[in-house]
């Protein structure tokens, strides 16, 4: 695929996605399948992102993760964390987010949490433009994540995220394309596709 068929695929996923007249719904049931995929996790430090162009927005079912650790008055405290852009290297780093937080804007108009610790995932959800089987992921086409998840040691465990309008079926992934461990969205869990259960004899 040609940077300028990825360019085309990705302008056509993002005008798909904002003019998708059912967003909210699929919003709703996206959250729920997030919470419950949470269930199986015992990691206490998740990042994610602040939604923009009509992304899922992940931040409530975070927030309702957290506020169960705390209920169930588990040893280590859950953690949410948002990327800041180094603009030197064009990575990211996670910082502490919470509702209320104080943010500001970074180089790229993107909400960012001011002041706040820098911790690091163990779980990290990531927004997809589009998706296809594999664990491959289109974005917006900055590089970010993958230099990211190439630099963190060790690599957390990556879920991208997003509606099923973004599959992609012909997806060719480049050399420095990184898989995702998972994909979620609306209707439950893309990848890695589930093995058949056995009928009993």
């Amino acid at each position: 695929m040609t940077q300028a068929s990825k360019k085309a695929l990705r302008d056509q996923l993002l005008q798909e996605r904002m003019q998708l007249p059912d967003r909210l719904e699929r919003a709703e049931r996206l959250q729920r399948v997030m919470r419950i995929w949470l269930l199986g996790r015992d990691d206490a430090v998740i990042g994610a992102y602040w939604p923009i162009k009509g992304e899922f927005d992940p931040l409530p079912a975070l927030h309702r993760w957290k506020e169960d650790g705390e209920l169930l008055d588990q040893p280590l405290r859950r953690r949410i964390g948002l990327p800041v852009v180094d603009p030197e290297s064009k990575t990211l780093s996670f910082h502490v987010w919470y509702p209320g937080c104080p943010m500001q804007e970074d180089a790229y108009n993107i909400p960012k949490p001011k002041d706040t610790e820098t911790i690091v995932p163990t779980l990290l959800f990531v927004p997809c433009v589009g998706y296809a089987a594999g664990g491959y992921r289109l974005g917006y086409g900055g590089g970010f994540y993958d230099r990211t998840l190439a630099s963190l040691e060790p690599r957390p465990f990556t879920v991208g995220v997003g509606f099923a309008q973004g599959f992609i079926e012909d997806f060719e992934p480049e050399a420095h394309d990184m898989a995702l461990d998972a994909l979620l969205n609306e209707h439950g869990v893309v990848w890695p596709i589930a093995p058949p259960t056995p009928r009993p004899l």
